[in-house]
């Protein structure tokens, strides 16, 4: 494996890269969303990169400012655009052969392919449960809550933990609140899903099934027509063993490439 680290330019600062070279002429830019580091939670991205290159995809990761070994102040996904040029700049001149380059991101990192990748230079995007916007309370959206207590009442386990005090019950009534008031939609949502519709065909969508953040997401999406993958999970970075095959070969479908070995 040609697994090569590297620093690039970004706004006056030095940015932390990982570059796994390949002879393809499709190439993938992951982007790590929040504060993750480029190696991805449970080493996923890392595996998923040594994974693709070995079929010939050329790979790049990258922290930006001030996160991971990158210098500087973190500006938030939303000022993150400088950092995903320089990235792009930085592969292509890695991996010169490169005629296309698709991006995937997860959570918020979805929201900045989806508003910057084609300023940016990209010409496709993976978007992993994107992110539509904070809740204005500490509970989950709305139409996370209401997909949970639909699950929980066909479960009779808990209906026992109810009547055993193994439920929080001011939670419970909080979330009863939140369902009986309605949520309204973040601010930026509109916005984040105009330009998810604005890719069309060149955007995949991937979710979570049980992740609150793509329950948000599909709630707020309905009637968005977008390519779209769910997943039968709960793990908002597909954590478990068969969530990383799942994200993988999902993966492998939108680069138009054979099933990954």
């Amino acid at each position: 494996m040609d697994r090569r680290l590297t620093v690039f330019p970004c706004a006056g600062e030095w940015l932390g890269g990982t570059l796994d070279a390949a002879p393809g002429g499709t190439g993938l830019l992951i982007v790590s969303g929040g504060s993750a580091v480029r190696i991805g939670a449970h080493r996923g991205m890392a595996l998923l990169a040594a994974r693709l290159a070995r079929a010939g995809v050329p790979v790049f990761r990258y922290d930006r400012r001030g996160i991971g070994d990158s210098s500087g102040t973190d500006p938030g996904f939303a000022a993150a655009g400088p950092d995903l040029r320089a990235a792009v700049t930085a592969f292509r001149a890695g991996q010169p052969q490169l005629r296309r380059l698709v991006a995937l991101g997860n959570c918020d990192a979805a929201a900045l392919l989806a508003l910057e990748g084609r300023a940016a230079g990209l010409d496709a995007v993976i978007l992993t449960n994107p992110w539509t916007g904070a809740e204005a309370d500490a509970l989950p959206p709305a139409a996370a809550i209401r997909a949970r207590y639909r699950a929980r009442l066909r479960d009779p386990a808990q209906w026992r933990r109810l009547v055993t005090g193994g439920v929080d019950v001011r939670r419970l009534a909080a979330g009863m609140r939140k369902l009986a008031r309605g949520s309204p939609r973040p601010e930026p949502a509109a916005r984040i899903l105009a330009a998810i519709g604005a890719w069309g065909d060149d955007a995949t969508v991937i979710l979570a099934a049980g992740d609150a953040t793509a329950i948000a997401y599909a709630h707020a999406a309905h009637g968005l027509a977008t390519r779209t993958v769910t997943i039968d999970s709960a793990s908002h970075s597909f954590a478990r063993a068969t969530d990383a095959e799942a994200l993988a070969q999902a993966v492998a479908r939108a680069l138009a490439i054979p099933p990954l070995p």
